[in-house]
């Protein structure tokens, strides 16, 4: 039985129980987020960005889930006495790719920071 403030004892105002309403709406919210996330999730892997090496001796495609699609290597860069530096070169492009990538990644995923841990 409810008091003249409309409490009934039950925590939650005239409707009792947990907020009746709010909860349902908080329910939506929290799928529509999930949902937001899903197709973020989806468009970093249908990003590709191009790290280069070298002055574009050296180019790798990164998508944004950060997997490595292709390297190129111009025929400039080879050099049969000094591997080590192509080895460098291809090291530097997969590393630039995956900054592009992170950077992409933290500019769609920045509205679910908040949710991280959540999920």
């Amino acid at each position: 039985m409810a008091n003249k403030y409309g409490y009934n004892g039950a925590g939650g105002g005239k409707s009792g129980g947990f907020g009746g309403g709010n909860m349902q709406n908080l329910m939506k919210q929290a799928q529509q987020m999930q949902q937001k996330l899903q197709e973020a999730q989806q468009q970093l892997e249908e990003i590709t960005v191009t790290g280069s090496a070298g002055g574009g001796l050296v180019e790798a495609d990164v998508n944004g889930k950060k997997t490595v699609l292709a390297v190129r290597i111009k025929a400039e860069a080879c050099d049969p006495d000094d591997a080590e530096m192509l080895e460098d070169l291809v090291l530097a492009a997969i590393n630039d790719g995956y900054t592009k990538a992170q950077a992409k990644e933290d500019e769609l995923m920045a509205p679910f920071a908040a949710m991280r841990g959540l999920l």
